[in-house]
């Protein structure tokens, strides 16, 4: 886990957002949710600014765009959240909408680019953005971060010589970075070997958990409850128990062995899973959704 949990004082720091999609939502709102920024440190850039008004007002940001070259000019810290297949493209806009690409690249050499694409190594982000001579920072977050809920794994293009080439700034943006991504949930610092692997438990993960969710809620509704006290239930249900794995440090198999009396209505539906081969479902969904990740690589 990322040893940066001391409290930081970024107020002077401006955030970009290349890409207004529900993931940079995410990391903004949790981050505005935590009070780590205000609106106005923050700009985001997306092909329709009539959309991106719609979507980001209600937070107060109003720093909105379509070009991406703004982003960079304004903010130290940029996080690009744009589709892993339009990063080409992004890159073209940029040198597009840049009045100097001379002027754009003096003045991103001291800034970070944080990557959210799932399978775009650093090796493919620094090409791409060569003409920058921008540092880079791959993360794989998660949408629960805007509830201050998330887990993103993260790794740095110049961690191995950061003694010896990075300017300071650099590293004291990479503690900011390491700093923002703890106040939305849980953060590690992992080799980039690993990134593809764990894409597919905490990047796709939520949605497998969101499934569950719909599933145990529909259980319950097939058993008169009402759909919306049902949603409820089966969501604090899995917000506890995941609360109580934390917080206990238990394993899952002891605290499912707490639940299970014998003969008893639970050990019957744990029956009822292992037929229907619940926990080789879930495992093989993490394993496809990772050999994905290392394919859009």
């Amino acid at each position: 886990m990322s040893a940066s949990s001391g409290k930081r004082d970024l107020t002077k720091l401006n955030v970009g957002f290349i890409g207004g999609g529900n993931m940079a939502y995410s990391i903004a709102a949790g981050l505005l949710r935590a009070g780590v920024l205000k609106p106005n440190q923050i700009t985001v850039s997306a092909t329709n600014l009539n959309n991106l008004k719609a979507r980001w007002n209600p937070l107060d940001v109003n720093r909105l765009t379509t070009s991406n070259a703004q982003v960079l000019l304004e903010s130290e810290i940029v996080f690009l959240c744009v589709k892993p297949h339009i990063l080409s493209a992004c890159k073209e806009s940029i040198l597009r909408e840049a009045e100097s690409i001379e002027n754009l690249t003096a003045h991103c050499h001291e800034k970070i680019l944080v990557s959210i694409l799932a399978g775009v190594p650093l090796a493919k982000l620094k090409d791409t953005f060569n003409f920058l001579h921008i540092q880079h920072v791959r993360t794989m977050p998660n949408t629960p971060m805007q509830v201050g809920e998330g887990c993103t794994i993260y790794c740095a293009g110049f961690e191995d010589n950061k003694h010896f080439q990075v300017p300071g700034i650099i590293l004291s943006y990479y503690e900011d970075i390491k700093f923002m991504l703890n106040q939305l949930g849980l953060a590690y610092e992992v080799k980039e070997t690993q990134m593809d692997g764990i894409t597919g438990l905490t990047g796709c993960g939520p949605a497998f958990v969101y499934e569950i969710i719909e599933a145990l809620a529909d259980g319950g509704v097939k058993q008169g409850i009402p759909r919306d006290m049902a949603l409820k239930m089966a969501a604090q249900t899995v917000l506890g128990s995941a609360k109580t794995v934390l917080e206990t440090g238990k394993h899952p198999a002891v605290l499912k062995d707490e639940v299970c009396s014998p003969g008893g209505a639970t050990i019957y539906g744990v029956h009822e899973l292992e037929k229907g081969a619940m926990r080789a479902t879930l495992m093989n969904a993490v394993e496809k959704s990772a050999a994905r990740a290392k394919e859009l690589s």
